[in-house]
């Protein structure tokens, strides 16, 4: 009988429907693992429909007896038919049909999805064509797993399919997920459960081929044993695997593909936009028009960058000496959640005069962005933005002539005297190198005599207003006042006779000053303006402040910059010495990022006294020891479980009250040794055949004296029984001797003869 004719034997009803049951519930659990991803109904009604339409398809083919490249052309055709209602809904013509943009998308997402999904924030939804790629193995999957559950002559490699897909939303999806226990074990039982089944059901058929009249309690015995044994070594691989989980958790997040991809925007690639802070001030740029806002709210202020990493030189975006969470940027598949802000919603549209570059003109807390003209396509797909600074970029660059709208939320902000009672936030910021000592020296002075956090803080704002000038240096009658915001340029601002600056350095010494007091601060660059409503944004509004997080309002935008006014004539150098006040403002203890958190031990002090170091060294061992026979223990435990069910068999043989049951579980016992060793006998074979299957003089005994109690009419001798389970050892030890140690260890914990005895002893009784 060839392939084709036995598969289509075995195509029976409940053959089918069994094994899309099982398929269904596997890819269902591998669905579950790519739901971080999506979030979204779109997925849910893909995964049903593709899962369906895939499932059909295979039913088809294996009752048509389709040729393969058949099944191919049809999953093909439904793939890109049904593709754009389900993969790509928002292309889909009154949400069913197909258009052309729709095919075109699908098609690109097939090849491009996959990176997209890795440098897009998740969730994700139905955003652009990323379904696409979950369409590809759902639909695919299906369609080729479901063809070899019901065509293959090893129908067990159906698993494949939902595991791939399992493994695709493990690799693709967030460092976090949480149900990761369980979905990995619903995973595991789904696919051991439908390999056994395929196993017992392959045994029954072998059984029914050679003796048909063989049916229901002694078969369905043999099935329920081997599902009992499958399910008993789940039940250990489970708990060993949960509590190796709770008794060893990992030390950090999980390693996923988009922790290690490469980002498309990485803003240290550009220059930090505050070193550029005079450039807008120059007279062929200072009244040109940046860019024109309709609907701006009054005295709002317009975000270009916000920068958070400071080395000493510049203030930049990020850090490239740490992990900075604002550095990295991603793109968006629909908007950012402010729904728990309280504040004024605003919808802005912004049309792009003079201004240049890849940052993105924001106001607010982003909450969505929506392009318009000739580069729509070109602005959506370079959009990108970091939620934590609230920094939007577009790796296009804008130009003349691009628009776009914008929603967000205006936070409500704390007056003075509020911000006076609030205490430092816990936001993450980049680590400080050393500041310039006459900042601390300044700062000391301001906030003399102060105790709490808040009004220290006011203080020092007040200080630095009360104190500085404003001066560009730029025109004639200007004194002198030099551009850049480094560590030098900051000491110079508070050790000249007169404090003059502008808004570039004014912000850097309030953050720094902020940072002094314990309180996490960035500096923002960006505009300005006055006025509301349609408002023309020229290169002279040009500004820069602060924000400071504290922990009852968030983030405060703050505004350092002292009033224009009047700059007093230099004054003549007094040559008397002037005293610097003694005590200095300590600074707080640095958030420290966490990968540089940890530093070297000081033995010399934190080791109490007393301790004998060699009981200190024994000590790390036991605890290296345990951890390593811990460890050992759980990835045991399985091969553990055989080799105890091996040995409960033994005995139960070996103890039988009866010497003939005794020999016959020598027999027994013999048999599967044999099969556990690799030996392949025919399955109907009888004793002699086996025993020609070794091929030794004492194996050819046992099998006479073995057929020759079971069939002689008097009761077999006891000594008999004993001296079987001699000849047993004896050809237990040539057998091992005739292989290396893996051998022997592979016979010990092999599966082999687990389950299927009972099998050989029906076919061997009804033979003999």
């Amino acid at each position: 009988m060839s392939a084709g004719a036995r598969a289509g034997a075995r195509l029976t009803a409940g053959f089918v429907i069994a094994n899309t049951l099982l398929l269904w519930a596997a890819t269902a659990l591998a669905a579950l693992a790519m739901w971080p991803i999506y979030q979204d109904r779109h997925f849910i009604v893909m995964v049903a429909a593709a899962t369906a339409l895939g499932s059909a398809i295979a039913i088809l083919g294996a009752v048509l007896r389709w040729r393969s490249y058949v099944v191919l052309l049809v999953g093909l055709a439904v793939f890109v038919l049904a593709g754009v209602a389900l993969a790509v809904p928002g292309r889909a013509l009154w949400g069913v049909l197909p258009s052309l943009d729709g095919i075109r998308e699908l098609l690109a997402g097939v090849a491009l999805g996959w990176k997209q999904l890795l440098t897009i924030s998740l969730p994700v939804g139905d955003y652009q064509a990323l379904l696409v790629p979950a369409y590809v193995l759902v639909l695919g999957g299906t369609i080729a797993s479901l063809s070899v559950a019901l065509r293959a002559r090893y129908g067990e490699l159906a698993v494949i399919g939902p595991i791939v897909l399992f493994l695709t939303g493990i690799a693709f999806g967030p460092q976090s997920v949480p149900w990761p226990i369980p979905g990995a074990l619903g995973m595991l039982a789904v696919v051991l459960l439908w390999l056994s089944w395929r196993r017992w059901r392959r045994r029954r058929e072998a059984i029914r081929s050679l003796q048909p009249q063989t049916r229901g309690p002694v078969v369905a015995g043999t099935g329920v044993r081997t599902l009992i044994a499958g399910g008993a070594l789940l039940a250990v691989a489970a708990t060993a695997s949960v509590g190796a989980a709770v008794a060893l958790p990992p030390a950090g997040e999980r390693d996923v593909l988009r922790t290690s991809i490469e980002q498309p925007f990485d803003p240290r690639a550009f220059a930090s936009p505050l070193s550029g802070f005079r450039r807008y001030l120059h007279d062929d740029r200072a009244d040109r028009t940046m860019f024109t806002v309709s609907g701006l709210p009054r005295n709002a202020r317009i975000r270009i960058a916000t920068l958070d990493s400071y080395d000493g030189v510049v203030y930049a975006v990020g850090s490239d000496q740490v992990d900075s969470a604002s550095g990295s940027f991603v793109r968006i598949p629909a908007g950012v959640d402010q729904s728990t802000v309280e504040g004024d919603r605003v919808e802005i549209t912004v049309e792009i005069g003079a201004y240049t570059g890849v940052w993105l003109p924001t106001v607010g807390l982003f909450e969505s962005v929506d392009f318009e003209g000739d580069r729509v396509a070109t602005l959506r797909d370079g959009f990108y933005y970091n939620d934590v600074s609230g920094t939007a970029a577009d790796i296009a660059g804008l130009r003349q002539g691009d628009e776009y709208r914008l929603e967000a939320v205006i936070p409500e902000q704390p007056t003075l005297a509020q911000l006076a009672d609030a205490t430092p936030g816990a936001a993450d910021v980049p680590r400080l190198g050393e500041l310039p000592a006459e900042l601390a020296l300044a700062l000391d002075a301001y906030v003399q005599g102060i105790a709490d956090p808040g009004d220290r803080l006011v203080a020092a704002l007040e200080g630095l207003k009360r104190d500085g000038y404003i001066s560009h240096g730029l025109g004639e009658d200007e004194p002198t006042s030099r551009s850049g915001h480094a560590a030098d340029r900051i000491t110079e601002l508070f050790t000249a006779p007169r404090m003059i600056g502008d808004a570039e350095q004014y912000a850097v010494a309030a953050a720094l000053m902020a940072r002094q007091l314990g309180f996490p601060a960035r500096v923002v660059f960006g505009f300005a303006p006055s006025g509301s409503g349609q408002v023309v944004v020229h290169g002279d509004d040009v500004s820069a402040w602060i924000e400071v997080n504290t922990a009852e309002y968030g983030w405060v935008t703050l505004d350092p910059v002292p009033e224009e006014r009047p700059i007093p004539e230099e004054e003549p150098e007094d040559p008397a010495q002037v005293a610097r006040p003694q005590s200095i403002v300590p600074p707080p203890p640095d958030r420290q990022d966490a990968d540089q958190a940890q530093s070297a031990p000081d033995s010399e002090r934190d080791e109490p006294d007393g301790v004998d170091p060699v009981l200190q060294a024994i000590l790390a061992v036991l605890r290296i020891g345990g951890l390593v026979l811990g460890v050992a223990g759980v990835l045991m435990a399985p091969f553990l479980f055989i080799v105890a069910a091996k040995l409960r068999r033994r005995r139960l043989r070996r103890t039988a009250p009866d010497p003939l049951q005794r020999i016959r579980g020598g027999w027994e016992e013999f048999a599967d040794t044999v099969v556990d060793h690799g030996y392949s006998p025919p399955e109907a074979a009888t004793r002699s055949e086996l025993a020609g299957v070794v091929g030794t003089l004492p194996s050819r005994v046992l099998a006479a004296v073995a057929d020759r109690a079971v069939f002689a009419p008097e009761d077999p001798d006891p000594v008999d029984a004993d001296h079987v389970w001699d000849a047993v050892g004896d050809l237990r030890a040539v057998l091992d001797g005739n292989t290396n140690r893996r051998g022997r260890v592979k016979a010990l914990v092999s599966l082999r003869s687990l389950g299927g005895y009972s099998v050989r002893n029906l076919i061997k009784g009804t033979r003999e």
